[in-house]
């Protein structure tokens, strides 16, 4: 019988630092979405407001994990 228990533990992913160019393509990506349309936002199962409260956060509020 095979044993599949493993003494190692689980290791959280290594942090990136984002970038510059981190930063700029997160600015984009948010005003793309917030340039789309209803009929855009709804394909992705994205709101309006949702939508438009992405779009306003500040660039350096990025994802927590891209930090």
């Amino acid at each position: 019988m095979t044993d599949f228990t493993s003494s190692a533990t689980c290791v959280a992913p290594a942090r990136r630092k984002i970038g510059l160019m981190g930063y700029i393509s997160l600015y984009r990506q948010r005003r793309a979405l917030a340039g789309l349309d209803d009929a855009r936002l709804n394909d992705i199962g994205v709101s309006r407001s949702d939508a438009e409260s992405e779009a306003l956060r500040p660039i350096w509020d990025a994802p927590q994990h891209w930090k």
